[in-house]
C-alpha cells in the first residue's frame, strides 16, 4: 500500500499560511498515516468528516486506513472491530457519494481482508458479493483503472485457486496499465493510486506465463 500513502503527491499544496483548514487537516492525516500512526491518522479523519459533512473523502481514507491495517491479524475480534468501524466509514462516504465506484471496490476490500484471514468461514459467502461489487462498479465505471485492477487481481486469485490460467486476468492488468497513464489527476486528494501495483502484477504476470 506504499502508493497509497503517497496520495499527497497528487496535493495541490500552497503555501501554509494559504492552506484552509481542510488541507491542512487533510494534509497531516496523510502525514500521519505515511508514518505509520493509524490510530491518530483515522481519527484526525474523522474530526475531519464531521466538519465536511458534505465531503466523501475523510471517511473513505478513514475506512481504508481500518481495512488495511486489519490485513495480518491474528485476533479474530480485534479484526471484526476494525472492519466494522471500516465498514460504518465506508456506509457514510456512501451516503455522502452513491455508487461510488472507488468507495465500492474498497467494501470489496473489506472483504477480502475477511477472507484472508479465514477463507474457509468467510469465503463461501463474501466471494460471491465481491463478483457482484466488481461487475457493478466496472459498469459504473469501466474506464476506472482502479475498478479494472481491482476486479482483475481477484479473476487472477480465482484462476490460481481454481488451477485456471491467469493469462485474460494479465491482459487486463495491460488494460489498467494504460487507463493509470491516461487518468487526469485534478481533483485534489482523490485516491488515483495503483500504478505501482499494476506493474509489479504485470511484471509477475511475465514471469508466471513465459515459458520456461
Amino acid at each position: 500500500m506504499k502508493t497509497v500513502l503517497l496520495i499527497a503527491t497528487f496535493i495541490f499544496t500552497l503555501s501554509l499560511s494559504a492552506q484552509t483548514p481542510y488541507e491542512k487537516g487533510m494534509n497531516e492525516a496523510f502525514a500521519l498515516w505515511e508514518q505509520q500512526k493509524n490510530t491518530e491518522a483515522v481519527q484526525l479523519f474523522e474530526r475531519i468528516a464531521s466538519a465536511e459533512t458534505d465531503n466523501w473523502l475523510p471517511p473513505y481514507y478513514a475506512g481504508l486506513i481500518e481495512i488495511v491495517s486489519s490485513f495480518g491479524l491474528k485476533d479474530e475480534a480485534l479484526l471484526n472491530t476494525k472492519l466494522t468501524r471500516a465498514k460504518e466509514f465506508l456506509n457514510n462516504a456512501s451516503e455522502i457519494s452513491e455508487n461510488n465506484p472507488e468507495i465500492m471496490i474498497t467494501y470489496a476490500l473489506l472483504n477480502t481482508a475477511y477472507i484472508a484471514f479465514d477463507g474457509a468461514k468467510y469465503g463461501m459467502t463474501l466471494s460471491g458479493e465481491n463478483v457482484a461489487i466488481y461487475q457493478k462498479a466496472l459498469a459504473i465505471a469501466p474506464s476506472n483503472p482502479r475498478v479494472l485492477l481491482g476486479k482483475t487481481e481477484w479473476d487472477m486469485g480465482a484462476a490460481k485457486f481454481f488451477g485456471k490460467s491467469i493469462a485474460p486476468s494479465c491482459e487486463d492488468v495491460e488494460r489498467a496499465i494504460v487507463l493509470f497513464n491516461e487518468e487526469e489527476q485534478t481533483v485534489p486528494y482523490y485516491p488515483y493510486s495503483g500504478l505501482e501495483r499494476a506493474n509489479e502484477i504485470s511484471a509477475n504476470c511475465k514471469k508466471e506465463t513465459s515459458p520456461n
